[in-house]
């Protein structure tokens, strides 16, 4: 079989699929942002690239509670720039389609990602069915765990220079100690990321899934890589169908879907074969 009549079956067999499913479980990662402009950090080039002044550094280096103690500046250039990059993109088209599918079905819906931007509530979709596995970067902590507990960032402008990168003073503050804060993010080598806000999702996750894990829960996974498999391995526990799409990385156990496109390419033609 060709490779285009390959992708127009498994698109067909996505479309039939999703339209009988009785509830969709959205697993997205850092491909679904992509076509809103936000970079995926696909490899150290692809960071370099959307980050040139970090160029020899790795993205795990800048990622890493401890840069908020060894480098602030440097540390809220980095999330500044990303905070300011999220809060200007707008969803792709493919957000609106696909909330329309998850809205539609019997059973509901629920979106787990590991994307910290914030578009699924951009896009309209209900807080309480999103859990952020990864957290937020528009919630912030205290650096130094001074139990102040998570607050919103919604008040917060970081001056970035944007030829190093580096943060202008101010820094965020923590409003209980005056430390510096820190996204309320699960980074790498991370043992101080506070759990409340991600276990409250988590839990309501749970509640969502534990009366339909018997029905034909759909599982629609989105942009998302093997390097940090987390919406991966979720998506294969627990959908009864798993439809995976993604531009490079779609091996599929047999039975499933595959679906080698972009996210939004893929959600507008499986939408046009939708009645």
């Amino acid at each position: 079989m060709s490779e285009p009549t390959q992708l127009t079956l498994a698109l067909q067999q996505a479309a039939e699929v999703i339209r009988s499913a009785e509830a969709l479980l959205i697993g997205a990662g850092a491909g679904m942002g992509v076509d809103s402009g936000l970079p995926d950090f696909r490899g150290d080039e692809g960071f370099w690239n959307a980050y040139p002044a970090f160029r020899g550094r790795k993205f795990a280096e800048l990622s890493n509670p401890a840069s908020f103690h060894s480098d602030p500046e440097l540390a809220w250039g980095f999330f500044g720039h990303r905070l300011r990059l999220y809060r200007s993109a707008e969803p792709h088209t493919g957000f609106a389609l696909l909330r329309r599918w998850a809205e539609a079905r019997p059973l509901g819906y629920f979106v787990f990602t590991s994307n910290v931007d914030g578009q699924f509530q951009k896009a309209g979709f209900s807080a309480d069915r999103i859990f952020e596995c990864h957290g937020s970067i528009h919630h912030l902590q205290c650096s130094r765990s001074c139990g102040a507990g998570i607050w919103p960032a919604d008040d917060v402008a970081v001056d970035v220079d944007e030829t190093t990168f580096r943060a202008r003073a101010p820094l965020p503050l923590c409003p209980s100690c005056g430390g510096v804060a820190r996204p309320n993010i699960l980074m790498f080598r991370d043992l101080d990321c506070r759990p409340e806000r991600c276990a409250a999702q988590h839990r309501h996750y749970r509640e969502w899934f534990r009366p339909i894990a018997r029905r034909r829960v759909v599982a629609l996974e989105l942009g998302a890589g093997p390097t940090i498999p987390t919406v991966r391995i979720e998506c294969s526990l627990l959908g009864s169908t798993l439809i995976r799409i993604n531009p490079h990385d779609a091996q599929v156990p047999r039975g499933e879907i595959s679906v080698l496109l972009g996210a939004a390419d893929a959600i507008q033609r499986i939408d046009a074969l939708m009645p």
